[in-house]
């Protein structure tokens, strides 16, 4: 097996670590690799693919330290056939939340949230995509 050298935040390493030991973990490479091979695998869902989805991607940032939110506003642009509808609101004193509404294939949507994920100073991202290529509101009592 290779070995991989990886910076974090001594926060960071700290939780990480901590998980291990309290979910039962052999060391914080285990943690890592389960990680890996879950975002590695988020958008290999074969049922998605080909299908019309809708995404909402929500992202923690703070204002006062990061230059996320110019970041934020660059993707809207970049992605706008994708980006259906955007939204900023501030949370607390000092951190902002962006929420995306995304509209289009699965390919498209991975590409944006790994555009996301990778943004500096991005505090948490989060997301889900459903299908609604066949929703059907009578079938579904409503």
């Amino acid at each position: 097996m290779a070995v991989v050298s990886v910076s974090m935040p001594d926060e960071l390493l700290d939780r990480l670590d901590q998980f291990a030991e309290e979910h039962g973990y052999t060391g914080r490479s285990e943690v890592v690799r389960e990680a890996s091979r879950n975002l590695l695998g988020e958008f290999e869902d074969t049922r998605l693919e080909d299908r019309e989805l809708m995404g909402i991607v929500t992202v923690l940032f703070d204002y006062e330290t990061t230059s996320v939110e110019e970041r934020m506003m660059h993707l809207r642009h970049e992605h706008e056939d994708l980006v259906a509808s955007n939204f900023h609101s501030h949370v607390g004193d000092h951190y902002c939340m962006e929420l995306f509404v995304l509209e289009g294939e699965l390919e498209d949507i991975s590409t944006f949230v790994g555009k996301i994920r990778a943004t500096k100073d991005a505090l948490t991202v989060d997301y889900s995509v459903i299908p609604v290529d066949e929703f059907d509101p009578i079938s579904q009592g409503r």
